[in-house]
């Protein structure tokens, strides 16, 4: 038996995965708590993670019905670029900065000009710093508390903090190390120099992970530990990953050809390529996948995030929201949004705010209000998936997880905007389940079996036919004009033209 873990930024949930029968035999979630502030903070409190891990493991476990001891492995999936910076007693000197977190804009935009440029960037990590990335928070807490810096021993991301307290080791792999800021995507390896940039007081060679394979395993589970969990103290925790990497294991997106898009609080649309990919646009990351390989990828800020903004502004349940949606025509008769209510990643506007365009005394009601922000947001993933350029524009079918594919109606949206088959695997939480099979495949070749990732993925990974969704032809048309309304706005807007 197995457990995937996928610490995201609104809940930590937990899967049990029987990889003898090829079935999910449990699962449970426990929510987090976000602190955010005016000028765009978002933080939170890292031992919330494990008190939601705690929680969740206990529930799936019960779930599932099986003894604890009989659990080999375990995998973590974690949400990217969080900033979780300890002491010398593996305290967190402040709260983890998370991926959504734009107090750091101006730190991030000295950063690049001091590494040269985005063809500087470029040179030497093969990707764009953003704002979003692990650096420029860390910046942010060298000149804004630097008390709390001089007391920086190491640095960890989300999901290696969480490997750290399984396991008691402080290792890094190359996908999540990717979004770091400081980790050269091409040759997989941490440039010292461009940390010495950031982080000149800190060692390098002390502060940061010691690398691994995304094959093998941060560690043995601690005695105290699996005391705690009532594990075998053989437990085995694999690598684990960023919250996207693991989502594509979790997809079967480890081979060229496959595109997933992700409808989460973030919006992800990704596919993977066995070379570095280098966009002509800087939001495009090079990521490395947790699978050899690369991941690249464009996120966007603002997905179920905007759509439950909305909701909540109307005092709408989820079912009665898809209902509003639905009964709306394509289009929203005129209404246009730019749903950046947390600021954007893709493109890159860490400063702008949402903008409501388009409304008259006719069309302003809550089912046109309800389908623009549902509409816009998947257009944000249209302009994603157009930066990724003959990666995805041969896709014959999108993978569709995160929350948001959940509804017919939104899956209906994404096929019309894009033209495009989408279906969703049947197990929706694609970045535990994508843990749960690395923590296999870990376990496979720790006990000497050769066994390999793609074998593991085609006997978990299956598609619900029931979500296949074909994209209307006549709405496809409508689309076309609505998306360029909707480019014309982020143009007249932001400046964005490209």
């Amino acid at each position: 038996m197995y457990i995937g873990v996928d610490c995201g930024t609104q809940s930590t949930k937990v899967v049990v995965v029987d990889l003898d029968n090829a079935r999910i035999l449990g699962e449970a979630s426990r929510p987090h708590q976000l602190v955010e502030g005016g000028n765009g903070r978002r933080e939170q409190d890292p031992e919330d993670w494990m008190d939601a891990f705690f929680g969740a493991f206990a529930e799936a476990l019960a779930n599932a019905g099986i003894e604890s001891r009989t659990i080999r492995a375990i995998g973590i999936s974690g949400q990217q670029h969080g900033l979780v910076a300890l002491d010398a007693d593996g305290k967190p000197v402040h709260p983890a900065k998370l991926w959504c977190d734009t107090e750091t804009a101006v730190e991030n935009a000295a950063l690049v000009d001091r590494l040269g440029g985005e063809a500087g960037c470029l040179d030497k990590l093969g990707l764009v710093l953003q704002t979003g990335y692990t650096a420029s928070k860390l910046a942010w807490l060298r000149a804004t508390h630097p008390e709390a810096y001089r007391r920086i021993d190491s640095i960890l991301l989300p999901h290696d903090y969480l490997n750290f307290r399984l396991t008691g080791e402080k290792v890094a792999e190359a996908g999540d190390a990717s979004g770091t800021g400081y980790f050269d995507t091409r040759t997989r390896q941490w440039r010292q120099d461009v940390f010495a940039t950031i982080a000149p007081e800190l060692d390098p060679g002390k502060v940061l992970p010691r690398l691994i394979e995304s094959h093998e395993p941060a560690g043995k589970i601690t005695s105290a530990m699996a005391q705690q969990l009532g594990l075998s103290e053989d437990v085995l925790v694999s690598s684990g990953g960023g919250d996207n990497m693991m989502g594509a294991i979790g997809t079967g997106n480890i081979q060229p050809g496959l595109v997933t898009v992700s409808l989460g609080t973030s919006g992800t649309v990704y596919a993977f390529s066995s070379e570095p990919v280098l966009s002509d646009n800087a939001t495009v990351a090079n990521f490395c996948a947790s699978s050899d390989g690369w991941l690249p990828l464009a996120c966007t800020m603002n997905v179920t995030s905007a759509t439950t903004l909305v909701r909540n502004l109307f005092g709408l349940e989820l079912d009665a929201f898809s209902g509003k949606v639905a009964d709306a025509p394509a289009g929203a008769e005129g209404i246009t949004i730019l749903p950046f209510f947390n600021g954007e990643r893709v493109p890159n506007l860490p400063h702008a705010t949402a903008s409501f365009l388009g409304l008259t005394s006719l069309n302003a009601t809550q089912a046109n209000l309800c389908r623009a922000v549902v509409e816009s947001a998947t257009f944000g993933l249209r302009y994603g998936l157009e930066l990724l350029g003959d990666l995805a524009r041969d896709a014959s079918q999108i993978r569709l997880i995160g929350g948001g594919a959940r509804s017919p109606v939104w899956r209906q949206i994404v096929a019309d905007v894009l033209g495009v088959e989408v279906i969703c695997p049947h197990i929706n939480e694609a970045a535990a389940l994508g843990a749960a099979i690395q923590a296999a495949w870990c376990d496979e070749h720790a006990r000497g079996g050769r066994t390999t990732l793609a074998s593991i993925c085609e006997r978990l990974v299956s598609l619900d036919q029931d979500t296949r969704t074909q994209p209307d032809p006549e709405i496809h048309d409508t689309y076309q004009e609505v998306y360029r309304r909707y480019r014309t706005a982020l143009e007249k807007r932001h400046g964005v033209t490209h």
